[in-house]
């Protein structure tokens, strides 16, 4: 696979942060590394890209990072803070429809909660046209230059999407890798995993079980994301091995070459 980008297109947990009301030394820290948009990312490879998730700023992160053009959409899963900025997509269906991939559970969750992305007419007008396609587990897809396996993991008792592309993988939102999936989270350049808080949580890692993982999989490098108002990015980075980085927003990352 040729080498590609990964940027972050924001790292917070589902408040965002600065958190509403909030006056706590994160949410009123000078430092732009502590202003976290919610957690997606984009995949580029020359004019290709794929995006992962739509959270609430989608429209705002992809004018920040200057988006024009999208090969596919990857979900992780239908909570809010990743699948809500959907609508956001029409512009990216001017003149095609677009791709989406995603697990049967979310497939169902835009047809309940999105109709209308799917019954438009005809392309073009006010609303996106979208293309459901269903993920199986650890089955490869290709897109573009980009070669994707699905992974379940354990989102409390939901079961999400990670992704691996090449030698890269992306497992947001995680409190439980099942033993099945270990394998597919081995021999990686970059593991980018979530790491919530300090202290446990029953839906996601804490960075304790974030870090602990990181070793168990033995990753070159891996960055945290999905960060709460609880973590200051400095603090963080400060107090982590060599190998393992706070990610931040627009933060970008070199896969391979």
């Amino acid at each position: 696979m040729k080498p590609f980008e990964v940027l972050f297109l924001g790292t917070g947990t589902s408040h965002g942060i600065p958190v509403i009301g909030c006056k706590c030394p994160v949410c009123t820290s000078a430092d732009p590394r502590d202003n976290r948009f919610r957690s997606s990312i984009l995949i580029r490879s020359g004019e290709h890209a794929l995006l992962v998730d739509t959270t609430p700023e989608f429209r705002l992160q992809a004018l920040r990072a200057d988006i024009s053009h999208l090969d596919a959409v990857l979900y992780t899963h239908d909570h809010a803070d990743h699948f809500n900025g959907i609508d956001d997509l029409r512009v990216f269906c001017r003149d095609q429809v677009l791709p989406v991939y995603c697990q049967e559970e979310t497939k169902h969750a835009i047809i309940d909660r999105f109709p209308y992305v799917l019954t438009g007419s005809t392309v073009a007008g006010g609303v996106p046209h979208l293309q459901l396609n269903t993920l199986k587990a650890y089955d490869e897809i290709e897109i573009g230059p980009f070669t994707v396996t699905p992974i379940p993991i354990l989102h409390g008792k939901k079961e999400i999407f990670a992704f691996r592309i090449g030698d890269f993988a992306y497992a947001t939102d995680c409190s439980e890798v099942p033993p099945e999936s270990i394998p597919y989270f081995t021999g990686l350049d970059t593991l980018v995993v979530g790491a919530l808080r300090y202290w446990p949580h029953p839906t996601h890692y804490s960075v304790f079980e974030a870090k602990a993982f990181v070793a168990l999989v033995g990753a070159k490098r891996a960055y945290l994301t999905h960060l709460s108002h609880n973590v200051s990015h400095q603090k963080l980075e400060d107090e982590l091995p060599s190998h393992i980085h706070v990610a931040y927003d627009m933060l970008s990352l070199s896969i391979g070459g």
